[in-house]
């Protein structure tokens, strides 16, 4: 049905608990930001909006609002690299080490120590952005071919049905970056270009299974992120009541906040982890096809943007496990 364990994702969750606690405050603080700025601005709004009559007052809260949660969102925004370097990156690679059956340093050391072995992937995070981001665009160019096949399809309702596939593949695009970047690491390459290229041409020859298993993630994270948002609908009912002049859709923004902070912070790494032990199982033993690099080569311009980095030319590398795989000191 499957290839990966939901057990023992489940159980390097639990294994990795002090990097879970971390995202927890790092994405809850956000979500809490949110609130509490959008809180202020309606608040402000509310107090300008005293000089008018019902309805300014009802339009200033409104827009104080809107600029407090704008303010957070831009703050996010710069944020952004850090999040990946530090929170992201950082839980992928003891993620890694574990799967590899690496003894790990208990406690907050996992995550001094996830920032040494990121640093030695990836360097500053501005690299480790850029990376990701061409990542991105190489599956949405993969993502792109498979909705053109679809559109050839004589199907019934073939529009309607096409939506619901490009929501699946952006779901799948979600989970298979961070992946990517877990293959970086597993491979110990220092140039981190090289092995992203090497890892995009093994997911696009391996796209069928990857896209199978992503399908079943998608369904249980997707899932179990409405279930957090109902439970979430009482406590997010109380704040909307107290923030000044609140009006009815704030219960359920605040909801999806907060359903989103424990999505990002403990479902998508469960999700990343079942993929990683899709993804390498489904990887053992092949080499980069260069049928395949050609052709994202000419189906995608960030794909040759990363070969541009990469200098290049392909160098395939073992897939068999990071203890196996030898040090490559570059990538042509």
């Amino acid at each position: 049905m499957w290839d990966f364990k939901v057990g023992q994702a489940l159980g390097l969750m639990l294994k990795t608990m002090p990097f879970i606690l971390f995202r927890l405050a790092v994405y809850f603080g956000v979500a809490l930001a949110y609130v509490l700025m959008t809180g202020v601005g309606a608040g402000v709004g509310w107090g300008i909006g005293g000089f008018g009559d019902a309805g300014f007052r009802a339009a200033s809260t409104f827009w104080g609002g809107v600029v407090g949660f704008g303010i957070v969102g831009a703050i996010m925004y710069v944020l952004r690299e850090y999040l990946l370097y530090m929170v992201k990156a950082g839980h992928i690679a003891v993620l890694v080490e574990l799967l590899d059956g690496k003894p790990l340093p208990e406690g907050r050391g996992q995550i001094s120590h996830a920032s040494v072995v990121v640093k030695e992937r990836f360097g500053q995070a501005s690299l480790l952005f850029g990376v990701d981001q061409l990542i991105k665009g190489v599956l949405r160019a993969i993502t792109g071919l498979v909705r053109g096949v679809f559109r050839l399809l004589p199907i019934p309702g073939a529009q309607q049905f096409l939506r619901l596939i490009q929501l699946f593949l952006r779901i799948a695009v979600g989970f298979i970056d961070e992946v990517i970047l877990a293959y970086c690491i597993r491979t110990r390459s220092d140039n981190a270009w090289a092995s992203s290229r090497d890892a995009l041409v093994l997911y696009g020859q391996n796209a069928k299974p990857m896209f199978k298993n992503a399908a079943w993630l998608a369904l249980i994270v997707y899932g179990l992120s409405f279930v957090i948002f109902l439970i979430m609908l009482a406590p997010a009912a109380l704040v909307a009541y107290l923030i000044p002049g609140g009006w009815s859709a704030t219960g359920v923004i605040v909801a999806l906040l907060f359903a989103w902070s424990v999505k990002v912070a403990v479902l998508e790494p469960f999700a990343v982890t079942c993929m990683m032990q899709a993804y390498f199982k489904t990887i053992e033993g092949q080499q980069p096809d260069p049928e395949w690099d050609a052709k994202l080569e000419r189906l995608s311009g960030k794909f040759r943007q990363l070969k541009g980095h990469a200098g290049g030319s392909q160098t395939p590398a073992p897939t068999e496990g990071a203890a196996a795989t030898p040090e490559r000191s570059s990538g042509t």
